[in-house]
């Protein structure tokens, strides 16, 4: 394929490039970690060097959309194209009006509109996206599509409508299917109402579900009993989707970093900016050291975690969004996953919730690995989480963890929270990436937008040492 990439497509992105760029409708059902948003992004810029589009709009969820305008975009659009990318505020100021503005003037830009799905449920969202579609020729994509599969939500059918105004419609995700085959319909409903041949949910439902009655609590319900027809069903969506796995691709580079964001709750940000204060104070009077420092870190930190230690040591925790994150992540995530955490108290949450999230599949779902973990068990739970096909999850410290072991049964690394210690990071990310491994590795950074933890990870991305180089007058910027 004759195209100016900004960055050379592997193999299996040419041939989901081949059979989807010039398709008014195609599904990327690209497993995570196989560059689906790089595919998506040169599809885009080759329509746009044809005359076919000047406008697209991005939805994800809201722990994703930030990725586009800080690294997919600028990794992936290439640089002959001149552009104007604008990330939709829920809180409209009057900076934030004038960037969104920029999307409207008439020069040669590729305009482009990152907005997270959340938004696509009130009315100012939706009158947007709406304005901003009617007024281009737009190419309208839906990151994690999966999060439009209940056709009875408002968002689902709020994006469903704006879709009827977008020339082009792309979907991705890596697993289509989270539930059950039903979960595809709105998502090719969206591409095409004409694709599957059905313009009802329960139409389709009788197609391919065998459905009983039963009676609860003297109400007659139906229930799915099985699914039928499911070879049709994949003939019909092979014409516009391309599905790959990790596995039938060796040719991606072995490691692969993406961010997911997370906001602070109305809780947090209070706390949050009383430490912040403090902090200024004891900055401003000349009382910080190199170990107050650090002290005032790790305290901001950890109210982006969800939690704060007092004075006497008592922990409180604090509501925060950053578990149902990290479930959302284990949701989507195929194969087995390892998960740091830099404190005790979020590791024994990160337990208590698998455990009910993950109770009816098996109770050798997760292991442990960190101070807690009687040291006995320690090697027990390393062989059971690399020869275990059960055993799904391992949950740790980097500090005990991070050292010495090998983890290569596990393809995806998730980092619920961040020491600052930059020889940890790396330690533990090589826990995964080191000889036996015969897939690439994802790492994945749960990441509290506008806080120190985001600076906090992009200074371990970046190999910096925080502990040792980020100093007094320094941690201004910080915090």
């Amino acid at each position: 394929m004759q195209y100016k990439f900004k960055m050379k497509p592997f193999a299996h992105q040419i041939e989901a490039l081949k059979r989807s760029v010039d398709k008014e409708n195609y599904a990327y059902f690209m497993e995570m970690g196989t560059g689906k948003s790089k595919v998506l992004i040169d599809n885009m810029s080759m329509l746009y060097d044809k005359g076919r589009i000047d406008g697209v709009l991005i939805i994800a969820p809201k722990g994703v959309y930030r990725n586009w305008l800080s690294e997919e975009l600028p990794l992936h659009l290439p640089d002959h194209i001149e552009k104007t990318i604008v990330l939709w505020k829920a809180a409209i100021s009057k900076t934030q009006q004038k960037r969104l503005n920029t999307l409207f003037e008439t020069n040669e830009d590729l305009h482009i509109l990152l907005m997270n799905v959340e938004s696509l449920s009130t009315k100012k969202g939706v009158d947007f996206a709406t304005r901003f579609l009617i007024s281009h020729k737009t190419l309208l994509a839906i990151d994690e599509s999966t999060t439009i599969k209940n056709p009875k939500a408002k968002r689902t059918r709020n994006i469903l409508e704006l879709a009827k105004d977008a020339k082009y419609r792309r979907i991705l995700t890596g697993s289509p299917v989270t539930k059950s085959p039903l979960d595809l319909f709105t998502q090719c409903y969206f591409l095409d109402p004409f694709l599957l041949g059905f313009f009802s949910f329960y139409a389709y439902r009788n197609r391919y579900a065998h459905m009983r009655r039963v009676v609860i609590s003297g109400r007659e319900i139906n229930l799915v009993a099985s699914y039928q027809r499911l070879d049709e069903l994949e003939q019909k969506i092979k014409p516009f989707s391309y599905r790959i796995l990790k596995e039938d691709c060796l040719d991606l580079p072995p490691k692969v970093w993406t961010k997911r964001f997370i906001t602070l709750t109305s809780e947090q940000k209070k706390v949050y900016e009383q430490m912040r204060t403090t902090a200024l104070a004891q900055l401003d009077g000349n009382l910080m050291t190199t170990v107050t420092v650090l002290t005032q870190l790790m305290r901001l930190h950890q109210i982006t975690c969800g939690h704060m230690k007092t004075d006497e040591d008592e922990i409180i925790d604090l509501k925060n969004n950053r578990l149902d994150e990290l479930m959302s992540i284990l949701d989507e995530v195929t194969g087995k996953a390892i998960i740091w955490a830099n404190y005790q108290h979020d590791i024994l949450k990160i337990e208590n919730a698998i455990k009910k999230r993950f109770a009816d599949e098996s109770k050798d779902i997760m292991v442990t690995y960190y101070g807690l973990t009687p040291p006995d068990e320690r090697h027990k739970n390393i062989k059971k989480f690399q020869e275990n096909k059960e055993t799904r999850f391992l949950v740790g410290n980097p500090q005990t963890g991070g050292y010495g072991i090998t983890l290569t049964a596990a393809n995806t690394v998730i980092y619920y929270s961040n020491s600052y210690d930059l020889e940890k990071r790396l330690q533990s990310e090589d826990r995964a990436h080191r000889i036996g491994q015969k897939h690439k590795v994802n790492y994945i950074d749960i990441v509290a937008e506008d806080t120190v933890d985001e600076k906090i990870v992009q200074s371990l991305r970046n190999k910096i040492n925080i502990a040792s180089q980020i100093m007094g007058e320094e941690l201004r910027s910080w915090i």
